[in-house]
């Protein structure tokens, strides 16, 4: 009777394991039958609308406009590229990496003395009436982790960290009876805050969007960071598909690297792009 009762209770679990698996079973089946990408790849064209200000050098320097002062082009257009690996079986960790590069020039007669400072930290005056080229190259790259909080077939939700880096190089030359030139790069570290908001409109058909804020003042430095991106994808085939996006970033930052070793800058930045990208997608 014993031996009777024990398998009864074996056959009735066996039962019950089978109607209702353990709860890693469960998330891995709906990871698996959501329509979250577990690796993706976007490779696109970045148009943006770009506005810089510089204030180079600490004291000596002037606030430039450069788009105005030195007539650089206000538009351009970038490669960018995009890839994200979701890398827990439920699919709720995520991790992001993004790059793109945006290099202008452009050169006019100013109309006014621009001050800067040279490599040496001496002070350097390019006169009014004289033939400037200036330039300004940036890359941004970021590094970005996010946790799904709410994640179902139809909505994704998320909170994550993020790092900026940006090498950025801002310079002018000035050739005449005596060449004179000066420059100012940096690379800028800058941590972020985000949230992401992903909808499955249909299994074809899905709604991107976040946003990212960053803070901080520090001895001489002060620092902000606004950014906030929305896109629409099409995915016709199964591991292929196309998006149209569209981007805004905010950054304003000053300091004196005397006063705050790690962050190399000597002045003020602003720096303002809205952009729109088109892009082809890889994803399994």
């Amino acid at each position: 009777m014993k031996s009777r009762i024990i398998g009864c209770l074996g056959l009735l679990a066996a039962v019950l394991f089978q109607l209702a698996p353990p709860q890693a079973m469960a998330e891995e089946k709906a990871a698996a039958e959501a329509p979250w990408e577990k690796f993706g790849v976007n490779l696109g064209l970045f148009a943006s609308a770009t506005s810089s200000g510089f204030r180079i050098g600490s004291g000596v320097g002037m606030s430039v406009d450069v788009e105005e002062a030195l007539d650089l082009d206000s538009s351009t257009l970038a490669f960018r590229a995009d890839a994200l690996w979701r890398f827990t079986q439920n699919r709720r960790h995520r991790l992001d990496f993004t790059w793109f590069s945006i290099h202008r020039d452009g050169d006019k007669v100013i109309g006014q003395d621009i001050t800067i400072e040279d490599p040496d930290g001496n002070p350097v005056v390019i006169e009014a009436g004289t033939q400037v080229e200036g330039r300004f190259d940036l890359d941004i790259y970021e590094l970005a982790y996010s946790y799904s909080f709410f994640q179902d077939e139809r909505v994704d939700l998320a909170a994550g960290l993020g790092l900026y880096i940006m090498p950025m190089e801002f310079g002018l030359s000035a050739a005449g009876l005596v060449d004179r030139s000066g420059s100012q790069d940096f690379t800028a570290p800058l941590p972020v805050v985000g949230l992401r908001m992903d909808f499955a409109l249909t299994p074809q058909w899905f709604i991107r969007s976040g946003t990212q804020v960053f803070y901080a003042e520090y001895e001489s430095f002060k620092g902000t960071v606004l950014n906030f991106h929305a896109a629409v994808e099409y995915n016709p085939w199964m591991h292929v598909g196309f998006g149209l996006g569209f981007d805004t970033l905010n950054i304003h930052m000053e300091a004196d690297d005397k006063d705050v070793p790690s962050i190399d800058l000597r002045g003020e930045v602003d720096l303002n792009y809205t952009g729109v990208q088109l892009y082809a997608r890889v994803f399994f």
